[in-house]
């Protein structure tokens, strides 16, 4: 048989599955649900945050990888702390 897991990784037993399914069939009140939301959260205090894209060169691409893991942080994290540094010395 097929181990299925949770998101968290939790092998569920037979018996989980057979809860599960008994539930599933019962059904289910819908008014007690909780909203999920999906994919990542805005940076903005309102609506949206805008993307925006840049090419490279492979170079910097690279550079800029190895600098991310090595700060644990994301490539994201670092344009945008390089942008709002340019910004704040431009103006």
């Amino acid at each position: 048989m097929t181990k299925i897991k949770t998101l968290a990784g939790t092998e569920l037993s037979e018996e989980d599955i057979e809860a599960l399914a008994d539930e599933a069939e019962r059904g289910y009140d819908l008014d007690k649900a909780t909203k999920v939301t999906v994919g990542r959260p805005s940076l903005g205090t309102k609506g949206a945050s805008p993307r925006v894209q840049v090419r490279v060169d492979p170079k910097l691409a690279k550079a800029l990888k190895v600098r991310a893991q090595a700060e644990h942080c994301s490539v994201s994290e670092i344009a945008r702390t390089a942008l709002h540094e340019y910004l704040d010395r431009a103006a």
